[in-house]
């Protein structure tokens, strides 16, 4: 009998869609900063260039993982979803990808052409993550919206497409700010003082359109106590904002005090920003279509998988942990000898 029960409980789709969105966040965060540093590099001269690219060599290829699982998740918990998804967003998954293979390339040629020639492969890998960021924003608006394909839809998707790459710049810039130093690390600063303003502009802007392109959004801001849960969510986001704009203000400090505090707060925006953004789909995974005990596999397929995704989970996160482990500190010119 407890076995039935455990079978057929309905917190199997639930504890699938909390994992697939942790590795999302995850992806997120750490992806998030290594294409805010691809993008920057466009800005830097030619030694600050190769500073930059060393600062996520150890890591950039390893934080994809983390959209892997993700999808994966989605592939065999949600199988319906998946479909409808994806098809969907088949043409900015196709520049993301584009862009990806673009990354890729650059950044393991730039290491091995001669001198004269590794312009070519930054200017690549910048707009490798240029395309990334802006196939990734455009999927993301599209989601909200529901998929909608008219030119208000578009617009919507094409705005959150620009703010996301400005938020990949404002952590990717955080990131600098604690694995480097000197004149390179005053640029950071700097890059990340003007892209937490274009974030917070986009930002404010995309809250306040978003509720009008998403009716069940619109109907959980207007719910009691909905709004409640909305409502702290923004003062505790506008609070991270504020200390976050006062910080980089002092930065860099005396000894290279606290430059790890503008990366930690950015990550705490971003986890805010995501609870909310996921908490107005819930329970919905495909918006206003399909919840997610609809697109869910069957409670037997679940069981077993859970199983797999229990075990590769702590792996992951066990390897991510030590990787940042071993290659912590400063950043060092990347080299392959």
């Amino acid at each position: 009998m407890v076995e039935q029960t455990i079978i057929d409980g309905n917190w199997l789709p639930y504890s699938f869609a909390f994992l697939m969105c942790l590795s999302m966040l995850i992806y997120g965060v750490l992806d998030g900063y290594d294409l805010g540093v691809g993008m920057l590099i466009e800005n830097a001269n030619w030694h600050e260039k190769d500073r930059m690219i060393a600062s996520i060599g150890p890591f950039w290829d390893a934080n994809e993982t983390w959209l892997i699982l993700g999808i994966g998740l989605l592939l065999v918990a949600f199988p319906m979803a998946h479909g409808i998804i994806l098809t969907k967003l088949y043409l900015p998954v196709a520049v993301m990808l584009f862009g990806l293979i673009f990354r890729g390339v650059a950044f393991d040629f730039r290491a091995k052409v001669p001198y004269q020639q590794k312009w070519r492969w930054n200017n690549k890998f910048f707009y490798g993550s240029l395309l990334m960021s802006l196939g990734q924003g455009y999927m993301l608006g599209s989601y909200i919206t529901g998929f909608d394909s008219s030119l208000a839809g578009v617009t919507f998707s094409a705005l959150i497409a620009v703010v996301l790459c400005s938020a990949y710049c404002l952590v990717g810039a955080c990131w600098l700010i604690m694995k480097t130093d000197n004149t390179l690390q005053e640029k950071s600063v700097k890059w990340a003082k003007y892209h937490l303003v274009n974030s917070v502009a986009g930002l404010v802007a995309i809250y306040a359109v978003t509720p009008l392109m998403n009716k069940h959004i619109f109907d959980k801001l207007s719910s009691f106590p909905e709004a409640i849960f909305y409502l702290l969510i923004a003062l505790f986001t506008v609070t991270l904002i504020l200390w976050l704009y006062r910080l980089l203000r002092k930065m860099p400090m005396p000894n290279d005090r606290y430059c790890w505090l503008p990366f930690a707060i950015t990550t705490t925006i971003y986890l805010f920003t995501f609870i909310g953004l996921a908490y107005s789909f819930f329970p919905y995974i495909v918006p206003n279509k399909m919840t997610l005990l609809e697109a869910a596999a069957a409670p037997e397929s679940l069981i077993i998988m859970l199983y797999g995704a229990l075990l590769v989970l702590p792996i992951l996160i066990a390897y991510t942990a030590f990787a940042y482990y071993i290659f912590r500190g400063k950043a060092r010119d990347l080299s392959y000898d």
